[in-house]
């Protein structure tokens, strides 16, 4: 297989990962093909697990088969999720092992519904850790108040973690420290650091469609498309400090890696821009990107490998102080999104749910 932009972004420092998970990539080889093309990895969420199960008929004979034996419905999503992963994880393992760890894995979200119960979240977590059973899964956690504790204690349990729905440059601190307390109980309580790998999910143009509305609507549109890029390049910089500190040295010399920065939400929405805008400009060392199929594929036909961060971060804290005295405080923009990503992975899920629970009816009155 000749080499392709994915296998130059590698080299520069950046993973590709796929923000997409079926039954059908895993089975009919579009999977193992992309593989063979240089992805690094793949992330999955609810809304993601709603379309691959509501849209297809790839699942029905095992939906079929649970029902029958009285599972009830989260049973029959958890073990229909459940053996996605494990097999996309499975396809995954030579990049793990090829990379040494740093790359291969596939990411599993808790149950969103709950959200504001730490306890639970643990709990959950910890569970579909020991299920899936595979060293190269990340289980994902919302970066929340809530989530940040849940994170602390995954990791210091062992568990690989992918901190999701992370927006602004303050919550990735949080997210970071979060990652870097966990791997200190793991340490006092004889852990080896050096099998737990995180990343911190920065979503990204969900910034810009929210941000560019305010602005098309007060006239200001010298200023569209600039904010989320801006806001991730100051996360980056925080993510070179926090890791460059000293209290992480203490950790790395027992074995424990960074936190890798992972750009989140990179689909293109507004046809105004370029169709890998959220690729091209985000492209820096230590990060993975999450595409989605479409932005995937555009990367593999016109992408080129070219290092964008750091980058000015002056300029970059100068376009957040210009939006913040043109209206805009992209901090209380952040929040919002927090808020509302929260209400849809859990409003996704809610579907998804009702998705499953019809199929069973509808396919045990078939049979």
């Amino acid at each position: 297989m000749p080499k392709t932009v994915l296998h130059e972004l590698a080299n520069l420092g950046q993973s590709l990962w796929l923000d997409n998970i079926s039954r059908s990539m895993i089975t009919r080889g579009q999977l193992k093909g992309l593989i063979d093309q240089g992805l690094r990895g793949q992330t999955s969420n609810p809304t993601i697990f709603k379309q691959a199960i509501s849209s297809s008929s790839d699942y029905d004979q095992k939906i079929l088969e649970l029902t029958e034996s009285g599972r009830s419905t989260f049973e029959i999503y958890d073990e229909l999720t459940i053996k996605d992963v494990q097999d996309a994880a499975d396809l995954f393992q030579g990049v793990y092992e090829h990379t040494k760890g740093l790359d291969g894995y596939v990411s599993l979200e808790i149950n969103p519904q709950l959200g504001h119960e730490l306890q639970e979240q643990f709990s959950e977590g910890l569970r579909l850790w020991k299920k899936v059973n595979r060293p190269n899964v990340m289980i994902k956690v919302p970066g929340t108040k809530n989530g940040l504790s849940v994170v602390e204690r995954l990791i210091a349990q062992g568990v690989n973690v992918n901190v999701t729905l992370v927006f602004s440059a303050e919550q990735y601190q949080q997210v970071a420290w979060a990652y870097m307390k966990g791997l200190g109980h793991l340490s006092e309580n004889g852990g080896d650091l050096s099998k737990v790998r995180s990343v911190a999910s920065i979503f990204v143009s969900r910034i810009d469609t929210a941000v560019d509305k305010w602005l098309d609507e007060h006239n200001k549109k010298d200023l569209r498309g600039q904010a989320a890029i801006a806001n991730s390049q100051i996360i980056y910089h925080k993510f070179q400090q926090v890791f460059a500190s000293s209290d992480f040295k203490l950790l790395q010399a027992k074995g424990a890696h960074a936190q890798r920065v992972l750009w989140a939400s990179t689909g293109t929405k507004d046809p105004q821009y370029s169709d890998i805008k959220y690729v091209t400009e985000l492209i820096a060392q230590d990060t993975v990107n999450t595409l989605p199929d479409k932005t995937l594929q555009a990367v593999l036909d016109h992408g080129i490998a070219k290092l964008a961060l750091p980058g000015d971060i002056a300029g970059a804290q100068q376009m957040i102080n210009r939006l913040r005295e043109a209206g805009i405080d992209i901090g209380i923009v952040c929040n919002k999104l927090l808020e509302d990503g929260l209400g849809a992975f859990k409003k996704s899920f809610e579907e998804l749910m009702v998705s499953v629970e019809d199929k069973s009816k509808k396919l045990c009155a078939k049979f």
